[in-house]
């Protein structure tokens, strides 16, 4: 048997093989090589192992195939390592999905969170009490209509399935916290890019289509604002609040990048063309129907982890996005790679006769 006790804390990180999962497991192994990194991920459609390469070459790290649905398997596990702590990222996360199927968003964001915190809590004992860092999103806030920006004091007020799913966890969480005195902890994101993400998302299918010379489609207007984070700037975020953040609290993590989505993808385009010439590869974007309840505005105020915790953003937006694209210009077999018949299906499905 494998001895865990030569390491000086274990972690586990659910959803490790996602987008910023894998990103987080790259950060956190190399910074903590005293740290046994345990990504507990069931590899869903959205999970890629080809993104964990750095993280999988370290000695530090183990995989665990287990779907956090599965309470007894999540239990044995956490019996298995009794970790010092769990940041919680595993979820269906894409708005689009959770409109056409939301059960699978109810089973994994809210029961699947609700199995992590009573297997949590089961091995809080002997002097042990895990830290439960769970991984949020302004989507819970619903729209930022007035100027102004989310708070931690910010109303509840989800408009979609996956927004509806992932308050209803911040809640559970949170009760968990309040009524077993669980060492809890939760951060509220903006929208992530950087490398491996799944090219169901703005960014990359943007970049995927430029490439093949497809149309970009772009819900109505294209005027709707998102609050941009790179996922490593994300990544530095959840590691300072996982370790000096207060249990009990909630922090946003935002880096101030309010774009609309149009203004997103005309900058990939005209990015692609400067670094493969040709083009002009904006005009491929193609505005199509939009989806039911798409919020126009979303806005962090990180005020709070700036104050309390001193963190700030490493990467201007601009950067960022320049490391980004040329990120997937350089890595298009792992871009391709994703290209699988759940996603041709998906595409076709969201897009076709829009």
């Amino acid at each position: 048997m494998e001895n865990w006790q030569e390491f000086e804390k274990k972690i586990i990180v659910t959803g490790g093989a996602g987008f910023i999962g894998s990103n987080l497991l790259e950060y956190l192994t190399a910074k903590y090589p005293h740290y046994l990194l345990v990504n507990l991920d069931c590899l869903t459609y959205a999970a890629n192992q080809k993104s964990l390469t750095a993280a999988t070459s370290r000695p530090n790290y183990r995989f665990e195939k287990i779907d956090i649905r599965n309470a007894a398997a999540i239990r044995q596990c956490f019996e298995k390592y009794s970790p010092d702590g769990i940041i919680h990222l595993a979820a269906e996360t894409h708005v689009d999905r959770s409109i056409a199927d939301p059960s699978e968003f109810i089973k994994t964001n809210i029961e699947g969170t609700f199995n992590l915190l009573e297997a949590t809590r089961s091995i809080a004992r002997n002097g042990l009490r895990p830290r439960f860092h769970h991984i949020s999103t302004d989507e819970v806030f619903g729209a930022e209509e007035t100027g102004e920006a989310f708070t931690e004091e910010s109303k509840y007020y989800p408009n979609s399935p996956y927004a509806a799913t992932k308050a209803a966890a911040d809640h559970l969480v949170r009760a968990w916290g309040s009524t077993y005195n669980m060492n809890v902890v939760t951060t509220n994101c903006g929208n992530n890019f950087g490398p491996h993400q799944y090219p169901e998302k703005l960014i990359p299918l943007a970049i995927i289509n430029a490439l093949d010379n497809r149309p970009i489609p772009l819900y109505g207007d294209g005027s709707q604002v998102r609050d941009w984070i790179y996922v490593r700037d994300h990544c530095r975020g959840i590691d300072l609040v996982f370790h000096e953040g207060t249990a009990g609290e909630t922090y946003n993590i935002g880096a101030r990048n309010e774009l609309a989505n149009a203004a997103i993808v005309t900058k990939v385009c005209n990015l692609m063309d400067k670094i493969l010439g040709g083009g002009p590869r904006r005009e491929l974007i193609q505005k199509t129907a939009d989806r039911p309840g798409h919020d126009r505005r979303y806005a962090i105020d990180p005020s709070k982890i700036e104050s309390e915790l001193r963190w700030q953003p490493e990467h201007s937006f601009e950067t960022a996005l320049e490391k980004t694209v040329a990120w997937y210009l350089e890595n298009r077999d792992w871009l391709r790679s994703c290209l699988n018949d759940n996603y041709h299906e998906y595409y076709k499905r969201q897009y076709a006769g829009r």
